[in-house]
């Protein structure tokens, strides 16, 4: 069999180790499934009748969109617990003294992650469409703003290995959940960055997070509050770019740190 077969086989093997783990947990999946609709609700009807967009629009038409963004920045603390709890129990240190391929490991956590994070945005988009929520594009503008979704939250599973492999320790990524929140909340998901305090609005419109999140209310023709600013105006490219740019930075680095365990 030739290496590359032996990765892949390597990779679905460790795929389904994770699905075995869903079959044995089920509670936890529907957890991490139900706690973004949970918050769907929560801000749509906290928020949802007291906000007007300018210019005209639904305003759950503009947050439905900014929530499926929020919830693929948010899964990145799925990803940093397993590689903690599976580095501390030494379960990574038996995969790397096994005959199997280095990154079998980290593919199969990937695989499984984008497995579990479509699901969500299924439920999500189902959701959405309960509480009144539509698109107003054709199919391909929907299947982009999907594409875009999903590309975010490929680009963060692979901060939440890294981050997870450096962390180590469970008690080490609360710490780091804690700074998640903020970074997610710090965006256009709920209100336009043009609407907050200079500075503060300034690195809200260049959060990736935002850069999603205005891509794909554009693809949807859903309500967007857009700025003057280069980064408002060019939200399609950068929810290209950011991605790129944070898988460049952070794939390397978590195979890097993969290899160098035990070292």
């Amino acid at each position: 069999m030739s290496g590359a077969m032996w990765a892949v086989t390597d990779s679905w093997t460790m795929t389904r180790r994770g699905f075995a783990h869903w079959a044995r947990q089920p509670v936890q999946v529907v957890v991490g499934l139900v706690f973004p609709v949970m918050m769907l609700l929560m801000f749509g009807c906290f928020l949802g009748g007291g906000m007007a967009v300018p210019g005209g629009g639904d305003y759950t038409e503009y947050l439905v969109p900014g929530m499926f963004a929020l919830t693929m920045a948010f899964g990145l603390e799925t990803t940093m617990t397993a590689v903690t709890q599976d580095l501390g129990r030494g379960v990574l240190d038996r995969f790397r003294s096994m005959p199997m391929t280095p990154s079998a490991v980290l593919v199969g956590r990937s695989i499984l992650d984008m497995v579990q994070s479509a699901l969500s945005l299924l439920v999500m988009i189902g959701a959405g469409l309960a509480m009144g929520w539509r698109w107003h594009g054709g199919p391909a503008g929907a299947l982009s703003a999907v594409g875009l979704l999903l590309l975010l939250r490929f680009a963060m599973l692979w901060i939440g290995i890294h981050v997870g492999l450096v962390a180590g320790r469970p008690e080490l990524v609360q710490a780091v959940q804690i700074l998640v929140w903020p970074v997610g909340f710090l965006s256009n998901a709920f209100v336009s960055a043009a609407s907050m305090p200079g500075w503060l609005g300034a690195v809200a419109e260049w959060n990736p997070l935002s850069a999603t999140a205005g891509a794909v209310r554009e693809l949807f023709a859903n309500p967007r509050w857009t700025g003057g600013s280069w980064a408002a105006g060019h939200g399609l490219l950068l929810a290209v770019v950011w991605p790129l740019v944070l898988l460049a930075v952070f794939f390397p680095l978590a195979v890097r740190r993969y290899r160098r365990l035990g070292h």
